[in-house]
């Protein structure tokens, strides 16, 4: 009990010398498909797979074989958070054919919707008043601009004067979100972010991808992207991942992707942190 309290509040139990300075220069803990603990394999293919894909799907067996490779993480947002992580990779998308406007998480097939998980997250918040999180909103599937001007009022409704608003990155501390009593950095993938000055652009956001399943590619990328990335101007996520192929999946297809390819990854933990900096 004692180490998740301390997981939970870590930012707040940094010393003064860390919460001073520039908050892109911290190594801070994320997770890929953040939302993928609620994908539902009754729910229908999401606009993310081809087409092929999405008509043999309608085999019930097929949608089995998609949640195993479509779940990247096993916690919920308040369970991640709990643990540590303060980044979140969001890919969310509207159900093509449903009446009204709403807004899930994707990936493969749908989740939750976005409004219940950003209630999650912020009631999580309002209990830890000095975390910080960064929503990184950098994949949208079948929404036009009244898709996105509704889940931006959303974000705006539900999160509200946690937002931080958008200036230099060299001048976002901890300690200055504190005094503001700003805990949220959301990241909008989209050129309407300009129009709203709660949105961060996706370019302050960059997030390079291996895209490869061998550990020493991907731990050779990520220390060129390291070496190579803006030193100023932008924040920068290190993906410390393993991408299926469609060749890993169809030499493994029952395993899923925890079975496949996690052992794997562990090695790469011994080395390497899930981090921006």
């Amino acid at each position: 009990m004692a180490t998740q309290r301390s997981n939970a509040d870590w930012m707040g139990s940094l010393p003064p010398v860390l919460s001073a300075l520039p908050l892109s220069t911290l190594a801070i803990p994320g997770s890929h498909d953040s939302f993928s603990y609620w994908v539902d394999e009754k729910s229908p293919v999401g606009p993310d797979q081809a087409i092929a894909i999405r008509r043999i799907a309608k085999i019930p067996l097929v949608k089995k074989l998609m949640k195993k490779w479509s779940v990247t993480q096993n916690l919920t947002f308040k369970e991640q958070l709990d643990s540590g992580i303060r980044y979140f990779d969001l890919r969310v998308s509207s159900k093509p054919g449903e009446a009204g406007q709403e807004i899930y998480f994707i990936h493969g097939l749908f989740g939750t919707t976005v409004c219940d998980g950003l209630m999650e997250i912020d009631n999580f918040l309002t209990h830890h008043p000095k975390e910080v999180i960064f929503l990184d909103f950098n994949h949208f599937y079948a929404m036009d601009m009244n898709h996105h001007m509704y889940l931006i009022s959303k974000i705006e409704e539900i999160l509200g004067s946690k937002l931080c608003t958008k200036e230099c990155v060299e001048n976002v501390t901890l300690q200055s979100l504190w005094e503001k009593q700003q805990q949220v950095l959301v990241f909008y993938h989209h050129s309407i972010c300009e129009t709203y000055p709660v949105l961060w652009a996706g370019n302050k956001m960059p997030a390079p991808w291996a895209n490869t399943t061998n550990v020493h590619k991907l731990l050779q990328f990520l220390e060129t992207t390291l070496n190579e990335r803006a030193k100023h101007g932008t924040f920068h996520v290190s993906q410390a991942i393993l991408t299926p192929r469609v060749k890993t999946v169809a030499r493994h297809l029952s395993r899923g992707l925890k079975n496949t390819l996690v052992h794997r990854a562990k090695r790469i933990q011994l080395r390497i942190r899930f981090q921006i900096v």
